[in-house]
């Protein structure tokens, strides 16, 4: 039985890429109102856990719950219905599309959308700078945080979020992230953020969630341990 009190509960899930087994037997929970940071090396499994929780990977095996409630089974757009926000990693806009016009798309325009518009521009300003700009003439940066806006913008329960700051320069990388933990304690959006800045990952979130080879390794609260206590984990073969 998933945890009565989570948000998300993965139980259990094996994931394939046609005969490829990536997932294997994958269980955690993302509580409500929690940041929890998904962290591992390249190639373990991450970004195939949040698709597979969105519903563009499927599991074979095992079972996902929102609330409770089971949405494996489900396509991925009535996922998303559902308040599940995923933002992939790379191209994550509409690039011939204006900042403007991306951050419209398919939602409806009202007064709580513009005011939650104006609160977006307050953490990113350069977009408001730019809504007549086409999204593919953006920086990657600027990209990102369109992609980020988008999302909130939505006002999902759980935000899935797939390396926002990779490729990013230093100071912006800080600058996502630090947003995103702003945003969260704002809104009270559940986070699940794929994140290799492991220093960054353990200040902003909750929880910490490791994983490799396809399985989930190690996992605790992060005001519990430090960066020693999770550098064995990303190290190749540092855990066996």
């Amino acid at each position: 039985m998933p945890d009565p009190t989570a948000l998300l509960a993965v139980e259990e899930i094996d994931v394939f890429y046609d005969k490829m087994h990536i997932l294997h037997q994958v269980s955690l929970t993302v509580q409500p109102g929690e940041f929890v940071a998904l962290l591992g090396r390249n190639g373990v499994g991450k970004t195939t856990t949040l698709r597979a929780i969105t519903g563009l990977t499927p599991p074979r095996a095992g079972a996902i719950f929102l609330e409770g409630q089971p949405i494996h089974e489900l396509p991925a757009y009535r996922i998303a219905q559902l308040g599940v926000a995923h933002v992939l990693q790379g191209p994550n806009v509409f690039p011939r599309l204006t900042v403007a016009e991306n951050l419209r798309f398919n939602l409806t325009v009202n007064g709580d959308f513009r005011r939650r518009l104006e609160r977006i521009f307050a953490y990113f300003p350069n977009l408001k700078e730019r809504l007549n700009q086409q999204a593919g003439t953006l920086s990657g940066g600027e990209r990102q945080m369109l992609a980020i806006a988008r999302a909130w913008l939505a006002q999902p329960r759980l935000i899935l979020l797939d390396e926002p700051t990779a490729g990013l320069m230093p100071r912006l990388v800080w600058h996502v992230i630090e947003t995103l933990r702003e945003m969260h304690e704002e809104s009270g959006v559940s986070i699940l953020l794929v994140e290799q800045e492991v220093e960054l990952a353990l200040k902003f979130s909750d929880r910490v969630i490791i994983m490799d080879k396809g399985s989930v390794v190690f996992q605790a609260r992060t005001e519990a341990i430090g960066l020693a206590d999770v550098l064995p984990y990303l190290e190749v073969g540092g855990h066996d």
